[in-house]
Parts: structure tokens; C-alpha cells; sequence
């Protein structure tokens, strides 16, 4: 299996220049089975040590990298509103490539990711204030493989699990046998060319996977079906989105069905052909873990705004004139659009349901439109 956006490993050389965070970015390293791994980590602002937060694996894609992944799939901006935890782990090589050990086109490796994982999980837990029962997995490509990986073989230290691009192969698949429900997500577009909707000799089809999860959470047969908002016209996708409801101790399997999607992370920055902009995959996937921690359905309610009600929405994404942002009915918020060095370059008020933004004066780039404690990137 070839990787096949060159986009990421070009922001993994840093050839894009990235936006800069106040918050505090750790390069770590553990040692494991002999070996040296490393590891990004990113704090939020708000963590100060003093209260356990949540932990997210945002694992990268078959041949990329941590730095690739921190970029192209960006909890950042998410976790600083959320208050969660962002670890970015480093994969090793394999034909020299870097990769999961997932079996499928990784068989023969000798790595032991899932342990490596839980040794991570020791270590942070170590040195940071983390809440154990508030453990989640996901990631791109085979890194959403390794999450699947870790729900079915490290359920005792994982509340739930998501992928984006990702399946389950033959060998994860068959002796899945998780320790408790395990809500599950999955991100997917119908024309991805790299891991197939329908599968292949290495992968289960996506509706195989999400059907398997919803069984072993005990959930109803029959999903609810949602035609998201089409927020942009222009990207040629559209999203349904599908939820097997009422399983054991409240848990879900879930998909996001991109139409017309290809082998890409909704809502990235990196924009790429078959590129969806009608959701955020980062903001969907911690929507979906913040519900949920290793007791099941959490009686607490989230303080973050993008988990309660994900209210705003920008068109077109990119954008070259005017940038709409809509929200829900009548409403009185201050926007700001931030440069990718943190610079405030845009504040306006927004009044009514549907404001349009001028940015024809920007230069090209990335941006992040922030309102109401919601970041959204876009690029002009």
C-alpha cells in the first residue's frame, strides 16, 4: 500500500509553515522493547496539572509522520477549547517505510505497537495529570487501523475508538474480542483509492467494520441516518452520517459517510483533491469521545462549546472574497480570524444568522476563524 498524498509529507519536512501555539509542545521519547520511540505531545493552554485531563492518540498514516499527522489531522486547535490532551506517537519502520503494526500489508513486522501504546499510556500518565478512565484512539489511515487495533486488544486502558481513511484487517477483525463496549466511529469517503469503502484483501469494507462494532456494543440493528449540512458546494462531497444507537452502557457505532470522499481528513487545512469542508473530522471525533469514558456513557456534561452544539459554520472553504459564517438564529458574537502566527488579523461583531466576512485582503495561506470558543480553519 503506497501513501499517496505527497501534501503530508510535506508538511512533515515543514515545506508549509505551520501555525504557531502559545501552548506547549513536547518532543518525548520512551524506550520499548530495546528500542528508542518518540512522540509530540501538546498541551493546552489550560492544563496546569492541577485537574486529570482526557488523552487523545492521533495516530499517523501509513510512510508519515508525527509532525505530518500534529498538521494535516489538528486536534490543537479543538483541545485548546476542549481541554484535553493531544500525543502525536512516532511509528517504526517496516521495508522501510513507517508504519502499525496492524497485520493485512504489515505482516512480518516485529514491532508490538499495542504494547508500545500502553507503555506510552504508563509513561504520560507519569509525568502528566491524566485521566485514566478518559483514554481515546484514533488516527489516519493505518493509524485509524492501529485505533481499531487497540479497541479489540487494549480496551482495559482505551474508552473509545475512531479512524479516519481507516478498517480493520483480516487479523485484528477475527479475535476482536474488546472488554467492554467500545464506541466506535468511523470517517470514510466512498471513492478512497488507498483503502477502499468495499475493502480488499487487507481490509474488511466499511460497513463490515462499523456492522461489527455495533453488534459487540449490542446496539439497535437499524441505524439513524442524518444528511448532514452541505456547508460547502464546492468540494464536490457530501456527508451522511449513521448511528447505530442504545448499546450497552449507552454506547454507539457511528460513520460519517463522505460521499465522493477520497483518501483525505474532512475539514484539514492541507486542502486536496476529494477533500470534504461539511464537517471537521478533528471537532467530530472529540465530539464523540467526549461522551464517553471507560464506564460508558458519562453522566457529566461537557464544558466545551464545540461538544455540546457544534454551532458554527464558515462557506466556502477555500475561500477568495467573502466567507460566510453561519449560526444558529439570532445571535451577538465577536469574530476573529488569526493569521498562522497567532496574529489577530480580522474582528468583527456578528449580528444576525448569516454574516459574510471580507478577506480578499489577505494574503494566501491558512487561517483560523475563532467565535464563541470554536476554531475554524480555513484557507484564503
Amino acid at each position: 500500500m503506497k501513501w499517496t498524498y505527497w501534501l503530508l509529507i510535506m508538511i512533515g519536512l515543514g515545506v508549509f509553515p505551520l501555525a504557531s501555539v502559545a501552548q506547549q509542545t513536547i518532543n518525548g521519547t520512551i524506550t520499548h522493547d530495546g528500542m528508542q520511540r518518540s512522540y509530540i505531545l501538546y498541551l493546552p493552554k489550560s492544563y496546569a496539572g492541577n485537574v486529570p485531563f482526557p488523552l487523545v492518540f492521533n495516530f499517523h498514516g501509513y510512510t508519515s509522520n508525527a509532525q505530518a499527522q500534529m498538521n494535516y489531522g489538528d486536534f490543537r486547535p479543538v483541545a485548546d477549547t476542549g481541554n484535553f490532551l493531544v500525543v502525536h506517537p512516532q511509528g517504526t519502520l517496516f521495508n522501510g517505510n513507517t508504519h502499525w503494526n496492524v497485520g493485512g500489508w504489515t505482516l512480518g513486522s516485529q514491532t508490538d505497537d499495542v504494547d508500545f501504546t500502553r507503555v506510552l499510556i504508563d509513561s504520560l500518565s507519569a509525568n502528566y495529570n491524566i485521566d485514566m478512565d478518559r483514554v481515546y484512539a484514533t488516527g489516519m489511515s493505518n493509524g485509524g487501523f492501529l485505533s481499531y487495533l487497540l479497541g479489540c486488544q487494549l480496551s482495559s486502558k482505551i474508552a473509545a475508538v475512531a479512524s479516519v481513511t481507516g478498517s480493520m484487517t483480516p487479523q485484528t477483525f477475527s479475535p476482536c474480542n474488546p472488554g467492554h463496549p467500545m464506541p466506535s466511529l468511523q470517517i470514510h469517503g466512498t471513492i478512497d483509492d488507498v483503502i477502499p469503502y468495499g475493502g480488499n484483501s487487507f481490509s474488511r469494507s466499511i460497513e463490515d467494520v462499523i456492522e461489527y462494532w455495533a453488534n459487540v456494543n449490542n446496539c439497535d440493528p437499524t441505524p439513524i441516518k442524518t444528511l448532514m449540512p452541505e456547508v460547502n458546494t464546492v468540494d464536490f462531497s457530501r456527508v451522511e452520517r449513521y448511528v447505530y444507537a442504545n448499546g450497552d452502557r449507552g454506547a454507539t457505532s457511528e460513520h460519517f459517510k463522505v460521499i465522493g470522499g477520497a483518501h483525505t481528513w474532512p475539514g484539514t487545512a492541507f486542502p486536496s483533491m476529494g477533500t470534504n469542508y461539511d464537517i471537521n473530522a478533528s471537532v467530530e471525533i472529540w465530539k464523540f469521545f467526549s461522551r464517553y469514558d471507560l464506564q460508558g456513557l458519562r453522566n457529566t456534561v461537557s464544558n466545551d462549546p464545540q461538544v455540546d452544539q457544534m454551532s458554527y459554520s464558515i462557506a466556502p472553504n477555500p475561500v477568495l472574497g467573502e466567507l460566510y459564517i453561519s449560526g444558529p438564529g439570532e445571535i451577538q458574537e465577536m469574530v476573529y480570524i488569526y493569521d498562522i502566527f497567532g496574529r489577530m488579523v480580522i474582528q468583527e461583531n456578528m449580528w444576525s444568522q448569516k454574516q459574510q466576512v471580507n478577506v480578499a485582503s489577505l494574503p494566501s495561506g491558512t487561517y483560523y476563524l475563532k467565535i464563541a470558543g470554536q476554531t475554524l480553519p480555513f484557507i484564503k
